[in-house]
């Protein structure tokens, strides 16, 4: 498979395919509905907000504010607004740009950006005072329809969600070199050990840094090998696609898992997603955007 933007292919690899905005392409196994995109040479992939600006994909993870879309299934399956570098390309994945219309590249909206010289400070808050009877019935509407990102679902969601609570010695949110290296010192000990990542692979900046080397190997293997080596300890539970996203009392963390968005046919009876509700003695993570980590112990003594 030839792919004009793509570095390289790695060896083995299967096609994947995928449509975005009602175009087919090709990918291979591995990458992000970013990644996939890059390698076709597809570069605009949405619209700035307020001016209907063209936009592009500008980070490789969650932090990503452009690439915003809208992914189906079918069958009721839609969630917009996920991210494109976080969207692991599956066989027939569905996606669709946002905030545009009728088209990606031709875009009605866009007249907002040759009108931004008139849109000065305060406009909003005196033009659509008067006459009074329009706000209702005309400037409401209009604000109310092109306001908002994406599109709400609207057939009734037929996935399956479940949820787990989890006690441990250790938690550890992040599985790049630190996070890795804490896991694997905890799991030495014979305590408890929990460590997650949003990611689906091990190594954080590991797999982007070429030149990395850690204890003689290249970083990236490394990981692969201490990841492997968490796996087959019993002390330890290992979550790949699953993200912390709360912190409360007691050291009381929320982790969402992704079960099956990146399987082209999931089992029915599996859930598409399991919350986590994790009680530690410590839990650490780190302090973006140092590579150190921070610890934090639960006050209580019964955990």
């Amino acid at each position: 498979m030839t792919q004009p933007f793509r570095i390289r292919t790695p060896e083995g690899a299967k096609p994947v395919n995928f449509r975005f905005d009602g175009k087919s392409y090709t990918g291979v196994e591995g990458d992000s509905l970013a990644s996939a995109l890059l390698a076709n040479g597809v570069h605009l992939t949405g619209r700035s907000y307020k001016y209907h600006r063209p936009r592009g994909i500008l980070a490789a993870g969650p932090e990503e504010p452009n690439a915003l879309m809208g992914i189906s299934r079918g069958d009721g399956r839609f969630e917009p607004n996920v991210r494109a570098p976080m969207q692991e390309l599956r066989g027939g994945l569905i996606a669709n740009s946002q905030n545009r219309w009728p088209s990606l590249r031709l875009d009605i909206g866009e007249v907002n950006d040759w009108m931004a010289p008139f849109f000065s400070a305060g406009f909003y808050y005196k033009t659509f005072m008067w006459p009074a009877a329009a706000w209702k019935h005309l400037y409401e509407p209009v604000i109310r329809y092109a306001a908002g990102l994406g599109v709400a679902p609207k057939q009734a969601d037929p996935d399956r969600y479940s949820s787990r609570f989890a006690h441990c010695d250790v938690l550890v949110v992040g599985m790049g070199p630190a996070g890795l290296a804490a896991a694997l010192a905890a799991a030495a000990t014979g305590a408890e050990v929990i460590v997650c990542d949003e990611r689906a692979e091990a190594g954080g900046s590991l797999l982007s840094e070429s030149g990395a080397t850690i204890d003689g190997q290249v970083g990236a293997a490394w990981a692969g090998e201490a990841e492997a080596q968490l796996r087959a300890m019993a002390n330890v539970r290992v979550l790949t696609r699953a993200t912390a996203f709360g912190y409360y009392a007691q050291n009381m963390v929320s982790i969402a898992e992704r079960v099956t968005d990146h399987v082209a046919t999931p089992d029915r009876k599996s859930p598409r997603e399991r919350l986590w509700q994790v009680r530690a003695k410590r839990s650490c993570w780190r302090r973006a955007p140092s590579s150190a980590f921070s610890c934090s112990t639960a006050t209580t003594g019964r955990v």
